[in-house]
């Protein structure tokens, strides 16, 4: 199980802010968020979004391994 936090428009289009995900084994960022836009495909394309592990910014092909705490957020651009 990991515990997965959605922010911002994340957040809006899943319509919650936390939840948990059954994972048995690792698995990159990229597979994981490829699971995520199949549960909610308005997240499409996934390329944009970006992932923190255990509070950690992440690449797409670090592992995600059971017991982490996922955070999955848009990019941000300041001005």
């Amino acid at each position: 199980m990991i515990k997965v936090l959605y922010f911002a428009q994340v957040a809006e289009l899943t319509k919650t802010r936390q939840e948990d995900w059954p994972l048995d084994a690792p698995v990159s960022g990229a597979q994981w968020l490829e699971s995520l836009i199949a549960r909610y495909p308005e997240l499409a394309p996934g390329k944009r979004l970006k992932l923190a592990i255990n509070q950690e910014h992440a690449p797409l092909d670090a592992l995600i391994r059971p017991g982490d705490e996922v955070a999955v957020f848009e990019p941000v651009t300041g001005g």
